[in-house]
């Protein structure tokens, strides 16, 4: 957003600057009645809303002094040069007509609107219209919106058209080549059907575009509703205004999916037709992995071979491409089907009050379901499944430390909060917060992504993640498409100089052209993330975007917010002062008086809960155990307000005692002796992190009765001591942090803790005793590019404000680093969705941190985030070894086909030979590759991978695997040639030894994987049995073969095995020799 104390121009010229294409979209309040036109800071009319939803096409700049709104007028251009502001050179053409009536716009305004490449003004009914943009919209925002929603479909369908204009282009150009040369001398009886291909390609360009067009135009703009301060109004107010609400009327488009959806919904219900539906979502699974860039290229070949006129192989080739896309629709459903199954047995449920008296009672419904309007009820242990207007309240107290940050549970009420801040709303739950003692009953006035914990992740502008395993993959597959028709034209050109006809010389290079095209490519990738994902489920670890998995690889900081994950969240006794000064630990502060008292002052009733009432009373009982001398009569639960809780009582000597703990500022003032002493302590042990409690007693007067005791100021108190409590830190956290490091991943805590404290913890947790400690005011002094500065060395963020996390993330990211995100709540789901990797935790964990994280963690150990790491870098070997597996075979068999060009005129592989390689030799092999993990000693390195992983360690594989295919097929193949036999026997040979020699080379690389070891034997038995077949074997060109024919195969594959292992050595040699 652009402050108000800035000129739009001079923020959209800065924007130009660093490079961005703009666009700049406005509108602007209507002229005043005496014909100026109101600045910027206009008031905005009730019922406005600003325009913060416009989006980046590809970049935006907003203005928000402005006052925009979908129903106002526009802003007016007066046709002024000086208006136009700056323009490129290419924009002097632009026009800026004026609005007829003289009345001018402010120039710095309409200047800043007309700087950008695009300018978009608003108009609505008869308001002005700023002439000199570019692009008027009638319809307000809606009309903006769907201007920069039509940007990406335009781009699509741009480049899907050029696709099937170079494919048209290229398929009539092959008919004008060789159409007159028909087989057996024929010419061809409809030469008009030569220019056929450019003509249907055209055609289906022009629908593709109007398909896209159709599905802009008939999607729903966003329609922004009005924000309402529920917590100023009364309930029946509340209740009212939900009923009067206007529910959202769907659009056509939306109604008719609407139906769509449901009556699918309805069919998926039938048993018979249950295959229908498995069906429909593998046919949308196999079309996702169609759109690839290989694809156009593999429908042009088959196309090719049928203008060829083989129409065998052109089904080959289809078929080929289609059985990859299978594989991998298949591996992706099963998948995805599992994440939804994992999903939905962790849906949070909310109970809905029932509406008569009559009714059986609350309803459980999924959160998912719950509309504005339902009246839910809450009790102790619940987890607020919306955020809700509060209608009536029985003892309620909340813990909103995962919204607010405030450690303390919260009182809650039903009187108004009049422009109350959301900590202060007494009157409202929140979605995510946990009810921690009482009943209530609460109407429910937002869900989704319009609650307070959601609002708060979408501050977080999620940026993508550096280029991982996929963007790679899409390099090197642009790489490879122009070798790929290098290879066929050489083949073709070197055919042709050799004297051979055209048909077969266009024959032989469709061929070798085929034959590189990795088919399994884009599939790698996809299958090896799902794969990972799968291992992970079964270990606890839910991943919701598999694409994470590369980005965990290449990790190296994350981040920890400590309370809740670090530690438990859970207090925990650690030490207790007596009234005489004597300091105790845990352990020896059981016997003492000051703990018993502390735990006779808990209250022991909590609503429908089994556990105390607050934190802090389960962490004394739990210190204190069982006290059979003390019996309870009357007792008083802690509030806010009152900064204590107290409980009436007696001993096994009968006297009735009041007992009193709280806050020492409350306590200590109503003792009679030892406060000032007792002061200085607390404060000394808040310094250093702890919670502190004050305990105190006195015996009741005669006729005092409980409730007086209990309801009267406090005085006359015994002070008895104090009790000091910490979080309790998990027993896995020292091991994780250890294990972090030692993979090279810098773990960084966040913590609202003192420093000296936060580095006290640090160290307890793991981290070593000289880490790096800064400070959220140190942040907060700091502008972003500094803080990138700041925390390059910190292991440890102490006093850091809820809304700094984020700042946190992004300053790391910043500073070039891979981060991770782990948190449990709504506070900590902006810094999680801004994170290369969010990781939310199930168990505890607010809705909005499960949310916006990736991964989530279903367990309480955390030290399964060490095996998605491993998981990680595991899926980039993987990976790395598939593509060289399809790589390098491919170029391997490129290679063989330019030789034996070269020696013998023609190709020595036909198409179906080749796809039937490919078959044997990409699609399962390179598949058991890719979802096999490495073994451990092999993935662990000192640090995270990169893509470097996939540059020059990948292009050495590649090279050796592609020379070793070669030399094993030019072996085999002159060995044929060489000996007694026919052409198709030494082609036989050929194919065997390019199939055997890549097996072999996989086998070697992965011989520990039972999965590769089956997947290679099962295709070397297949391409036996199809060989030695008859009627198969000629179907592909080949011939059985003999025993000498065999020995000859199998001693190939041996030397080029052999020639693999001297390659490192001899590339070395002549590296030695270039110096």
């Amino acid at each position: 957003m652009v402050p108000a104390d800035r000129p739009l121009t001079e923020a959209v010229a800065s924007l130009r600057r660093r490079g961005r294409v703009l666009t700049v979209a406005r509108h602007l309040p209507a002229p005043a009645d005496d014909g100026a036109a109101p600045g910027p800071d206009t008031a905005r009319a009730p019922g406005e809303v600003p325009e913060a939803g416009t989006a980046r096409a590809p970049s935006q700049a907003y203005d928000p002094g402005a006052t925009p709104g979908p129903d106002g007028p526009a802003h007016r251009g007066d046709g002024s040069p000086d208006a136009t502001g700056p323009r490129a050179p290419g924009d002097a053409g632009r026009p800026s007509h004026g609005t007829g009536d003289g009345t001018t716009a402010p120039d710095d305004v309409l200047a800043g609107l007309l700087a950008g490449d695009v300018a978009v003004a608003t108009a609505n009914g008869d308001a002005a219209v700023a002439w000199a943009a570019d692009v008027i919209a009638p319809g307000g925002l809606p009309d903006v919106w769907r201007l920069l929603r039509a940007v990406p479909a335009a781009k699509a369908v741009s480049g899907r058209a050029q696709t099937l204009a170079k494919s048209g282009a290229a398929l009539s150009g092959l008919m004008v080549a060789v159409g007159d040369a028909g087989r057996g001398g024929r010419r061809t009886p409809l030469p008009g059907l030569r220019h056929a291909p450019v003509d249907v390609a055209a055609a289906a360009a022009l629908l593709g575009g109007a398909r896209s067009a159709l599905g802009v135009a008939l999607a729903r703009s966003p329609h922004p509703r009005e924000r309402v301060a529920w917590h100023d109004l009364h309930p029946d107010d509340v209740r009212d205004r939900l009923a009067r609400r206007p529910q959202e009327q769907p659009g056509l488009s939306e109604q008719a999916a609407n139906r769509v959806q449901a009556a699918a919904g309805r069919a998926g219900r039938v048993p018979a037709l249950k295959p229908l539906g498995w069906t429909v979502q593998l046919a949308r699974a196999v079309r996702h992995e169609l759109d690839d860039p290989l694809t156009p290229v593999l429908a042009v070949g088959s196309a090719a071979e049928a203008v060829l006129g083989s129409a065998a192989d052109a089904l080959l080739v289809v078929g080929a491409l289609d059985l990859n896309a299978l594989v991998g629709g298949v591996q992706r459903l099963r998948a995805e089907r599992a994440v939804a199954a994992l999903l939905k047995e962790h849906r949070q449920k909310a109970r809905i009050a029932a509406e008569d008296a009559g009714d059986d009672g609350p309803r459980t419904v999924d959160a998912a379901k719950l509309h504005p309007g339902d009246v839910i009820e809450l009790q102790a242990d619940d987890v607020v499944p919306a955020d809700a207007r509060l209608l009536w309240a029985d003892g309620l107290e909340v813990d909103e430390s995962a919204l607010t940050g405030e450690s303390l549970p919260v009182d809650k009420q039903t009187e108004p909060t009049p422009r109350a801040s959301v900590a202060d709303r007494r009157c409202m739950v929140f979605e995510g917060t946990t009810v921690v003692a009482g009943h209530a009953r609460a109407v429910v006035v937002e869900t989704g992504d319009r609650t307070e914990a959601s609002r708060a992740v979408h501050l977080a502008a999620r940026t993508p993640p550096a280029a991982g395993v996929q963007a790679r993959l899409q390099e090197l597959t642009r790489k490879a498409l122009p070798l790929t028709l290098a290879g066929g034209a050489a083949v073709t050109g070197l055919s042709l100089l050799r004297g051979t006809p055209l048909r077969d010389a266009v024959s032989g290079g469709v061929a070798v052209a085929v034959a590189a095209v990795p088919e399994g490519l884009p599939l790698v990738a996809t299958v090896a993330q799902l794969a990972a994902a799968r291992r992970l489920s079964r270990r606890g670890v839910l991943v919701r975007a598999p694409r994470t998995l590369e980005a965990l690889g290449r990790m190296d900081t994350v981040c920890f917010d400590k309370t809740g994950t670090l530690t438990e969240n859970r207090l925990r006794l650690v030490r207790v002062t007596e009234a005489d000064g004597t300091a105790h630990g845990r352990d020896e502060a059981v016997d003492g008086h000051t703990l018993t008292v502390a735990a006779r002052a808990c209250p022991r009733t909590n609503g429908g809960s089994d556990r105390p009432v607050h934190a802090t009373d389960e962490a004394v009982l739990e210190a204190a155990g069982d006290d059979p001398e003390w019996t309870q009569t009357e007792g008083l639960p802690f509030e806010a307000a009152r900064g204590y809780a107290a409980a009436v009582g007696h001993a096994a000597d009968g006297g009735r005692t009041l007992v009193v703990k709280g806050a020492p500022e409350n306590v200590l003032p109503a003792c009679t002796a030892g406060a000032d002493e007792a002061d200085d302590t607390a404060h000394r042990l808040a310094g250093n992190g702890l919670r502190v409690l004050a305990v105190a007693e006195r015996r009741l007067r005669d006729g005092e009765t409980d409730a007086d005791a209990l309801e009267g100021p406090l005085g006359e108190l015994e002070f008895t001591g104090l009790v000091a409590l910490a979080d309790v830190a998990r027993e896995t956290s020292p091991e994780l942090v250890r294990s972090l490091e030692e993979a090279g991943v810098r773990p960084v805590m966040l913590t609202g803790d003192h420093p000296q404290t936060a580095r006290a913890i640090a160290v307890e947790l793991g981290w070593s005793e000289d880490t790096v400690v800064v400070t959220g005011d140190e942040l907060a002094s700091a502008d972003r590019s500094e803080r990138a500065g700041i925390l390059r060395d910190a292991g440890v963020v102490a006093r850091v404000a809820p809304e700094q996390k984020l700042q946190v993330v992004e300053a790391l990211r910043d500073a070039g680093r891979v981060v991770g995100m782990v948190g449990d709540g709504a506070n900590d789901a902006a810094a999680i969705r801004a994170a290369d990797v969010g990781v939310g935790l199930n168990a505890r964990g607010s809705a909005a941190a499960r949310n916006a994280a990736d991964i989530v963690l279903t367990d309480d150990d955390m030290r399964v985030l060490i095996e998605a790491v491993h998981e990680g870098r595991a899926l980039w070997h993987s990976v790395a070894d598939a593509i060289a597996i399809l790589i390098g075979g491919n170029a391997g068999e490129v290679g063989f086909g330019i030789v034996g060009t070269l020696l013998g005129r023609r190709a020595p592989l036909s198409t179906r030979q080749m796809l039937l390689v490919n078959l044997f030799t990409d699609l399962f092999p390179a598949m058991a590759v890719a979802v096999t993990p490495v073994p451990r000693a092999t993935e662990e390195t000192d640090g995270p991978l990169g893509t470097s992983l996939l540059g020059a360690p990948l292009i050495e594989q590649i090279r050796h695997r592609a020379l070793t295919t070669c030399l094993g097929a030019v072996a085999a193949w002159l060995f044929g040639r060489f000996t007694p036999g026919t052409q198709r026997r030494s082609t036989t040979m050929a194919l065997c030894a390019v199939v055997g020699t890549q097996l072999a080379q996989t086998l070697a690389d992965r011989r520990e994987s039972g999965l590769v070891r089956a997947t290679v034997l099962g295709s070397a038995v297949a391409l036996v049995l199809l060989v030695q077949t008859p009627g198969a074997s000629r179907l592909f060109g080949c011939t059985p073969l003999g025993p000498v024919a065999w020995a000859g195969v199998c001693g190939s594959i041996a030397l080029a095995l052999a020639g693999q292992r001297v390659l490192p050595r001899l590339e070395e040699t002549v590296l030695r020799l270039k110096r």
